[in-house]
């Protein structure tokens, strides 16, 4: 399989039409569907549905949708392989590719970036915000150079460096909640309360252990990926959400409000990179930096 014909894959699935992909590519529309059948039969799949005579549109049938996803992947894998060649021999310049959850650690990032950027100031950082099994699947695909992630690291997979910060779980409500009086927030308070979940600690499944319940005794309502979408239904009035404390502004306006677990629940965490890794130029430098600051 062509990259070539990738990229002609996934431009009929962005424009969802064989005539305005082949425009877009400056290809005749039979050279574009000639290649488009080709993979199929390569494949041995049928990637997409064909409109009636009558409908020009095309969708992608679930092997389409699945080759889309791996396509986005390998093409993303090869332009960031590219970047590194050709810049291998040159000053430092380059991409740093890290996976974080929400996380107040991600100053620590921050300040080893804003000191490199005085030396180094040709190179860029993106982030990828994800869970830990995102960061992991990331590293694994090699579409990242570095991830935090909270608890044990697998360090048969996983070199890492611990950082110097600890996520605190608490609960994010709204300031007018009955909750909201307490200082701390024990099991026996959510019991019987709406709760809003991280999709991440009920596979882990460190919540019933905390809370003395099983999952399927208490009243989830809703399951986030990312704290500031949960945050926006807690101020909806949907539930309470259970999360890490800094992550949402609680401070003046606001009408949310954070109350700490009691018994304390503390995460540790850690940035770790693949084991026998070759960084570039640009993520040596990065990661050196991060060995080198002074811990808070």
């Amino acid at each position: 399989m062509e990259l070539r014909v990738l990229q002609y894959f996934l431009a009929v699935a962005r424009e969802q039409s064989i005539i305005r992909a082949a425009e877009s590519l400056h290809l005749s529309q039979p050279t574009l569907s000639t290649q488009i059948k080709a993979m199929e039969e390569e494949l041995g799949k049928q990637l997409l549905i064909r409109g009636t005579k009558g409908s020009r549109k095309v969708t992608l049938t679930e092997e389409g949708m699945i080759l889309r996803k791996r396509a986005e992947e390998i093409l993303n894998l090869v332009q960031k392989t590219e970047r590194e060649i050709s810049l291998s021999d040159q000053v430092i310049v380059g991409d740093v590719y890290i996976g974080a959850g929400e996380t107040d650690a991600v100053r620590f990032i921050a300040k080893a970036a804003k000191e490199l950027y005085k030396i180094h100031p040709g190179i860029h950082y993106h982030i990828a915000s994800g869970n830990t099994e995102y960061v992991q699947e990331q590293l694994d695909k090699g579409l990242i150079d570095f991830g935090i992630v909270f608890g044990s690291v697998d360090h048969a997979k996983y070199n890492s460096i611990p950082l110097p910060y600890k996520d605190i779980w608490g609960v994010l409500m709204r300031k007018d909640s009955p909750l909201a009086t307490k200082e701390a927030i024990t099991p026996e308070d959510l019991w019987d309360k709406p709760l809003i979940i991280s999709r991440q600690d009920d596979s882990r499944g460190t919540l019933p252990a905390w809370i003395k319940k099983d999952i399927s005794e208490l009243e989830i309502v809703a399951s986030y990926n990312l704290l500031f979408n949960a945050s926006l239904m807690v101020e909806e009035g949907l539930g309470y959400a259970i999360g890490f404390d800094k992550i949402i502004n609680t401070s003046g306006s606001s009408n949310l409000c954070f109350r700490p677990l009691f018994p304390t629940r503390e995460d540790n965490m850690s940035i770790i990179w693949k084991k026998y890794q070759i960084f570039s130029k640009a993520s040596e430098k990065f990661m050196q930096k991060i060995k080198e600051l002074p811990t808070p």
